[in-house]
């Protein structure tokens, strides 16, 4: 974050932990508990975080694999459901609980506060903005494959991570491809 703190998805033990000037400790969840639970502190739970963004008011965003959805930690600490459905799959776009998810694992944020998210198992990258507003910008849920192009013309294999550049540039880790 920008106060230099660093900030671990600690999935097999479903929380989230901080480390600030050496010293560790748990923002949110409860070790070796997962579950769905919004709350503060250990009273959040988790299952198999991933991936994690940090934006400029220090909000955590956690890509939930397990609970496919994206989770919101704010900087007091209280974590809730920002987009799709905790325990609910599927690759619905729309805002907040209508959007769904399918194992997401990947998520970086850009310079306005836009989300980007690796849908792993949907083979799509999808979009959050501030508001809680998904779309997908690539792919096509269950369509794998390979191919470059724009929107739902380009394919990806179990797409795993992705990265925002200061131009609005969208990486993806492609696993299943081994691209980039």
């Amino acid at each position: 974050d920008g106060a230099g703190n660093l900030y671990v998805a600690d999935s097999g033990n479903h929380t989230i932990r901080k480390i600030a000037s050496g010293a560790v400790s748990t923002l949110a969840g409860s070790a070796g508990r997962s579950g769905i639970s919004d709350g503060t502190g250990a009273g959040a739970q988790f299952n198999q975080p991933q991936g994690l963004a940090v934006d400029s008011a220090g909000n955590v965003y956690v890509a939930d694999a397990g609970n496919t959805s994206i989770r919101k930690i704010t900087s007091g600490g209280t974590v809730t459901t920002f987009a799709g459905v905790s325990g609910v799959g599927g690759s619905s776009d729309g805002a907040g609980a209508a959007a769904r998810f399918n194992a997401p694992q990947g998520i970086a944020i850009d310079s306005v506060g836009n989300l980007y998210v690796a849908d792993t198992n949907n083979s799509t990258i999808r979009k959050i903005t501030s508001g809680g507003t998904v779309t997908t910008i690539a792919g096509v849920a269950g369509q794998t494959g390979t191919a470059d192009g724009p929107g739902g013309s380009a394919r990806f294999n179990g797409p795993y991570a992705v990265a925002v550049d200061a131009a609005g540039n969208v990486y993806v880790s492609d696993f299943f491809n081994a691209t980039i």
